[in-house]
């Protein structure tokens, strides 16, 4: 059997492009990239490819983005192929039986946890938030209950003291890479049959979900601790805040000095970055 099996790859965002970013770099293309519909981005509502249909244009590999799954269309072209395998690595919609029986050998998933735990949307900022710094990846055969497949193979992740707590898009980028080498280690094996997937512990199954604004808002006076989680969390969308006058103002850098949360950069709603000593110069008393 060839080392380098026929996959198609299903994935939306950045998260998704660290994976291929990984899995090329190891020498392994797919054929196809399915991906979500371009759609209106920035003020002028710009009709906008998604990061990973970016990427596979760029190397010219064909893409599909079918609104919905039970497209015919989209079906007959998956359908055309003799797959190995599909792989799926944050691609925001539940795929169903009929697509992910349709490889050879099935469909691997990259998850950017240690299976059971975390489960669901959000698990390098759940990890953080929980203030876990030992965490991992996994590559689970798909099933069609969300994250709940077979485990195929995991790789722990440590980082070192110091390093922690990473802000939140360098650590899903952290682990998008290391899935993906997981990923690109693992396929050949998988698909010529050598590794068998085991079965997660439902008892030990947690559950992350979709953050909102609301979570990434700063109590300036609470806990120092758990403040520093949230604004090194959430360092893009959402994105760590207080209000001060009516006015948002967005935390860029902090850090904890003398057991006291110490807020270091800042950009105040309407004005570009700036110390936040600078910000309480320009305050009322």
């Amino acid at each position: 059997m060839s080392n380098k099996p026929l996959f198609a790859f299903f994935g939306t965002p950045k998260f998704s492009v660290h994976v291929l970013d990984a899995l090329e770099s190891q020498g392994m293309l797919p054929a196809l990239v399915i991906t979500a519909p371009d759609r209106p981005q920035g003020r002028g509502l710009v009709l906008t490819p998604s990061p990973a249909k970016q990427w596979a244009m760029e190397r010219g590999i064909d893409v599909l983005t079918p609104e919905k799954l039970k497209d015919e269309a989209f079906l007959e072209e998956l359908q055309n192929t003799e797959w190995d395998v599909f792989l799926v690595a944050a691609y925001a919609k539940l795929i169903p039986k009929n697509i992910l029986d349709m490889p050879r050998r099935g469909c691997l998933n990259v998850h950017p946890s240690l299976l059971p735990k975390f489960r669901g949307p959000s698990p390098a900022a759940s990890a953080i938030l929980a203030d876990e710094r030992a965490t991992g990846v996994t590559i689970m055969q798909m099933a069609e209950k969300m994250d709940a497949g077979p485990i195929v193979a995991q790789a722990r992740i440590e980082l070192e003291e110091e390093a922690w707590p990473p802000k939140g898009s360098e650590f899903e980028t952290l682990l998008a890479t290391e899935g993906g080498n997981l990923l690109a280690e693992t396929i050949p094996h998988w698909v010529s049959g050598q590794i068998d997937a085991e079965p997660q512990d439902e008892s030990a199954a947690t559950f992350t979900r979709k953050f909102t604004d609301a979570d990434s808002l700063i109590d300036i006076h609470g806990d120092p601790r758990e403040q520093l989680l949230k604004i090194r969390t959430f360092d893009k969308n959402p994105r760590a805040h207080f209000i001060k006058n009516g006015k948002r103002v967005i935390i860029t850098e902090a850090d904890i000095k003398d057991g006291a949360l110490e807020i270091l950069r800042v950009i105040p709603e309407g004005k570009k970055e700036m110390s936040y000593v600078d910000l309480v110069r320009t305050l009322p008393n």
